[in-house]
């Protein structure tokens, strides 16, 4: 069956598509309820997030858009040590779209939900002219348990920790395109790991999810929203040979290459070693290391990232500049 412009028209196509599709995926006693909108008991401070997926191409090495777009917006709402409960899922189905890439799609949406813990609560679809593509938009809501995790908590002294290998779902994707044997995206739910670290009673200040711009990129916005010095050391960077040498051959840099599986925690230095150990006991987090700390800028001096490299040197890293990688995720 492909997909035509009447699977959006709101009648009996419409309602055939939700039932053998989406309903058969992520029937709950929420989104059964098929009315124009949800009621979700809630007991405290919530985290809410939205997000987009238009990943090309939509299944690669490792996973599909489906897993991507829970684990996208699981990981959001773990980063602020939020615990993930109810995602919405919009879908964009452009006519002439394989129902088999959808029905796979959506499968994964239901078992990434499934292992993440989330329910799929709400959702909607909607039918345009184009040539097959699948495009995925999703909020999410997570409770926040007396828990502060923000880039303001960052304190001079703090250690760095990045939870496992980078580079990997770029180089997924990327190889993908290329037609190449490359590596399995590293697409993963991150809540278990981050609730491990919480449950062990660590202080955690900050976290971010590494995602599109890579490591650096996102260290770097941390270093100004703190308004705190990061050094991180190239050698202690956790990357995998593959894609070291994926990256050696497409001339990119590892710290610049996305990820949708791993996560930057920083928290007090005395606490990194604990920290370090309960994440390698986790699923997803078995390369865990401490990379860097933070320190006070100077007087007058601008809040950076720099990086002490392999040759002895120290560079300074920025944002990354231009597209990078469009469609990643």
């Amino acid at each position: 069956m492909k997909i035509v412009m009447a699977h959006g028209s709101g009648g009996d196509m419409t309602r055939r598509l939700i039932e053998e599709i989406f309903s058969k995926a992520y029937g709950n006693e929420y989104l059964s309820q098929l009315e124009d909108s949800t009621v979700l008991p809630c007991e405290t401070k919530i985290a809410y997030t939205t997000d987009s997926f238009v990943v090309t191409p939509p299944v690669f090495p490792g996973g599909d858009i489906g897993r991507l777009a829970i684990c996208g917006t699981v990981n959001d709402l773990a980063a602020r040590g939020a615990v993930p409960k109810y995602v919405s899922c919009g879908f964009i189905l452009e006519e002439g779209l394989d129902a088999e890439l959808l029905k796979k799609a959506a499968e994964s949406m239901a078992l990434a939900a499934k292992e993440a813990g989330v329910l799929i609560a709400a959702g909607d679809t909607k039918v345009v002219e184009g040539k097959g593509g699948l495009y995925i938009n999703t909020s999410g809501i997570g409770f926040v348990y007396e828990r502060d995790v923000k880039a303001k908590n960052i304190r001079s002294g703090d250690a760095v920790i990045v939870s496992g290998t980078v580079g990997d779902h770029h180089a997924a994707i990327l190889g993908a395109r290329l037609g190449m044997q490359s590596v399995s995206s590293d697409v993963a739910p991150l809540n278990g790991m981050v609730e491990a670290l919480f449950e062990a009673g660590l202080n955690v200040h900050a976290m971010r999810d590494v995602t599109r711009g890579g490591l650096a990129t996102v260290l770097c916005e941390l270093a100004e929203a703190s308004e705190k010095h990061i050094e991180i050391d190239e050698e202690k960077i956790p990357v995998s040979a593959a894609v070291k040498s994926f990256a050696g051959l497409m001339g990119l840099e590892p710290v610049y290459m996305g990820n949708e599986g791993k996560m930057v925690i920083i928290l007090p230095a005395k606490e990194a070693e604990r920290a370090v150990g309960v994440l390698r006991m986790c699923k997803y987090a078995e390369n865990a290391a401490v990379i860097g700390h933070v320190y006070e800028p100077e007087k007058e001096e601008k809040p950076e990232l720099t990086v002490k490299t392999a040759l002895g040197g120290t560079r300074v890293l920025d944002v990354l500049a231009g597209e990078g990688l469009p469609r990643i995720c």
